[in-house]
């Protein structure tokens, strides 16, 4: 039987069979002019658990036992943006990118002063999908912390924040705050309608208020259908080693992780002449 035969009403599509390699939504087949009910009530159920993902609120005290039992050696403080609910958090971006008052004095207590300089701060933000953070940011630090343990430097950290109703942009405040020479946010990325639970990593050199998005580098999609944590802690290990060495981040800074040497000894050669 051809594969667009069709049974019991649906035609199927030839590349139904390429789904068992990616989520994207290829294959579908049809029923008349329509999408078969299946496909249909698939499509639904994506778009409300991104819908959920993006209002469900982050249970900050199940997070903050999860990375206290990362053993860090840091204490965790709890801060919050400027938006004081969700609703204002998503029609003004802007307050989620600073600290309020009560975050600001907390995060001036956070250590001795004065405060010495540390390598980085990290922020674990909920941004726009609490599940992403809750589910994968335990995870990736414990991966992180490994890295940072094994690493050929030693990497001294601020106290480990966590931010609710927080955008990307809130990491500059925290960590010239905590005078740390890189800051790195955790956050929870924009829910696709395959991917609700997606981390994001922006790393930032330098932070401090008033920095656009040219100065960060991001690793996207971290979570297990993904960016799996230790890949992505690893292609983070460079990008800091890179940062420290250059003093810089952003599109300055180029992720080379991904990049095939070849080794010649003849130099490198024009296939078009070869």
């Amino acid at each position: 039987m051809s594969d667009a035969t069709p049974t019991h009403g649906v035609t199927d599509n030839p590349w139904h069979r390429l789904r068992e390699f990616t989520d994207a939504r290829i294959g579908l087949g049809r029923a008349g002019t329509s999408l078969p009910t299946r496909r249909s009530l698939e499509f639904q159920l994506a778009h409300a658990r991104a819908q959920d993902a993006v209002h469900l609120p982050l249970d900050v005290e199940a997070l903050c036992r999860d990375l206290d039992g990362l053993k860090t050696g840091r204490p965790i403080h709890r801060l919050h943006s400027r938006a004081a609910d969700r609703e204002t958090y998503l029609q003004r971006p802007d307050l989620g990118r600073r600290l309020d008052e009560a975050s600001r004095e907390r995060l001036a207590e956070a250590d001795e002063a004065p405060r010495p300089a540390v390598d980085l701060a990290i922020a674990v933000v909920d941004g726009l999908s609490s599940l992403a953070v809750q589910q994968n940011a335990p995870p990736f630090l414990e991966a992180l912390t490994q890295a940072l343990a094994e690493a050929d430097q030693d990497w001294s950290l601020a106290p480990l924040t966590v931010v609710e109703q927080g955008r990307v942009a809130i990491g500059d405040e925290i960590g010239e705050g905590l005078n740390a020479r890189a800051v790195l946010v955790l956050i929870g990325e924009r829910p696709g309608l395959s991917s609700p639970d997606s981390l994001g990593l922006y790393l930032t050199w330098g932070p401090r208020i008033g920095l656009n998005d040219a100065a960060r580098n991001c690793i996207s999609n971290v979570r297990p259908a993904g960016f799996v944590f230790d890949e992505a802690s690893r292609r983070l290990m460079y990008l800091l080693r890179e940062a420290r060495a250059k003093g810089l981040s952003g599109v300055q800074l180029k992720d080379r992780t991904q990049d095939d040497v070849i080794e010649s000894s003849g130099g490198v050669q024009n296939f078009l002449i070869s």
